[in-house]
C-alpha cells in the first residue's frame, strides 16, 4: 500500500502542535504551582518555553537564599537574557 505522504505530513505537524501545546500546559502548570500567576496568566505571558525558561532562570534568583545585594547583582549580570521576563512581569503588575 502505497504512503500518503501529504497526508502522514499533516499528521505529524498535528501531533507536534499538539505535543507543543500540552508541553506547554505542563510549563504553566509548574510555574503557577509556585507563584501566584494561574496556569492561563503564564501561558499568556510566556507563550515559548524559553520564555518559561528564563523566567525559572529569574525565579531561581529571586527565591535563592543569597542576601539582596547578591540577588541584584545576578540579575544586573543576567539582564540582557532576562530583560524580557522582567518587563512582562512589571507590565502584569502595572
Amino acid at each position: 500500500m502505497p504512503v500518503d505522504w501529504d497526508k502522514f505530513n499533516e499528521d505529524i505537524d498535528d501531533v507536534i502542535e499538539n505535543a507543543a501545546r500540552n508541553t506547554d500546559i505542563a510549563l504553566a502548570s509548574r510555574i503557577s504551582s509556585v507563584t501566584r500567576l494561574k496556569d492561563e496568566e503564564v501561558i499568556e505571558m510566556f507563550p515559548s518555553p524559553g520564555d518559561v525558561k528564563k523566567l525559572k532562570k529569574l525565579l531561581e534568583i529571586v527565591n535563592c537564599a543569597e542576601q539582596r545585594n547578591t540577588k541584584i547583582k545576578n540579575i544586573v549580570e543576567n539582564a540582557e537574557e532576562l530583560g524580557g521576563v522582567i518587563l512582562t512581569l512589571i507590565e502584569k503588575l502595572a
